[in-house]
């Protein structure tokens, strides 16, 4: 008997400590989308909300307009049936930057954005900041200033947040998922005591620009010049950066090429990229009539598609991608998980469900 209760005690230690680790994982959802239709989607499963992107007209952070505050209002309004989730916003995004460089070089405009950062908050019951400059010190968008100076100005910036929001709110950044931009663009040794979290961008790593298809998610790398989420984490492990701030992205959407050849099942052959489709249209876009192919690259933990007949070669995250991340995320002791974005996902049974029952 006194065994039996000693096994049933060490059960339910074993169980309470499994929930309070699951329940350490931020899942963090980027949203553009409206006040009304984020209502459909599984909020209970989320932890926060990075509303993206508002204004900055001049130093100031703002609306882009009435409709964007209201739907922004809404949002917020959800922490009623949800006091535990946190809302955000968000500056920038790629094309959303043009300015920054000039902008936050001057310690005078960073200190009114500050202000102005802390007086919405105060106003509309906002919880924290993401900061999504892309990129400072490196080349972003086409046409888009940047310099070497960036990356002092980009740590003044963080400074001057943490020094005008005290512990009061939240402050992260969304980062670049690829080894330039954490070699060059961030002082981590500076920037990352001041803030909570980084959104790791993990994502993209073969992007629009690029004439060479690939996997823009692969969560491992094992080619010359390839990117990945491992070697991102990785990187900044190796650089003494706490794993419980780490976020590692996923994307909820595929990017397609076309005029790609049939070799390989397209996968590392010239291409032109065609478009994105979100993971919401996959039963449709990769419908058993499409002509695409399903595979499984074992070594990257990544998937993709080829139709043959119209050369067309697509990469993105699925539910078994998303399984293999979550179990990195839980083997390397990291923060969590966000993505881009959740209007792309099915409202039920979609991507977050399946990050939830694995976090």
């Amino acid at each position: 008997m006194r065994r039996t209760r000693i096994l049933l005690f060490s059960f339910l230690l074993f169980h309470l400590a499994s929930y309070s680790q699951k329940s350490n994982y931020k899942i963090i959802a980027y949203y553009t989308g409206s006040g009304e239709t984020i209502k459909q989607y599984p909020i209970e499963k989320l932890t926060h909300i990075i509303y993206s992107f508002l204004k900055l007209q001049n130093d100031t952070l703002t609306f882009h307009n009435e409709q964007q505050k209201q739907n922004l209002q809404q949002i917020i309004a959800l922490k009623k049936d949800h006091p535990n989730l946190k809302i955000m916003v968000s500056i920038g995004g790629w094309g959303g930057c043009a300015g920054y460089s000039e902008l936050f070089s001057s310690a005078e405009h960073r200190n009114n954005f500050a202000k102005s950062v802390i007086s919405l908050f105060k106003e509309y019951n906002i919880d924290g900041l993401d900061l999504d400059w892309e990129y400072p010190t490196i080349e972003g968008y086409p046409g888009h200033l940047f310099q070497q100076s960036d990356k002092d100005n980009f740590t003044a910036l963080v400074k001057t947040l943490r020094n005008e929001m005290g512990i009061n709110y939240l402050l992260s950044f969304a980062a670049g998922g690829f080894i330039k931009y954490l070699e060059q663009s961030i002082d981590w040794k500076a920037v990352l005591p001041e803030v909570d979290f980084v959104n790791l961008m993990t994502y993209d790593l073969v992007g629009g620009y690029s004439t060479v298809t690939g996997h823009h998610t692969p969560l491992i790398d094992y080619m010359p010049k390839q990117e990945s989420t491992d070697q991102c984490v990785q990187w900044l492990l190796n650089n003494n950066t706490p794993a419980s701030k780490l976020i590692i992205g996923a994307a909820f959407y595929a990017r397609v090429w076309e005029y790609v050849e049939d070799t390989n099942n397209g996968l590392y052959q010239n291409g032109i990229f065609k478009q994105g489709v979100s993971f919401k249209d996959f039963d449709t876009y990769f419908s058993n009539t499409s002509g695409y192919k399903y595979y499984w690259d074992r070594k990257a933990k990544a998937p993709y598609q080829y139709n043959k007949t119209k050369k067309l070669f697509a990469t993105f995250d699925n539910e078994h991608s998303i399984a293999k991340k979550t179990k990195f995320i839980r083997a390397n002791k990291l923060g969590g998980i966000m993505f881009w974005e959740l209007v792309q996902d099915k409202p039920t049974d979609g991507l977050v469900d399946k990050i939830e029952g694995r976090l």
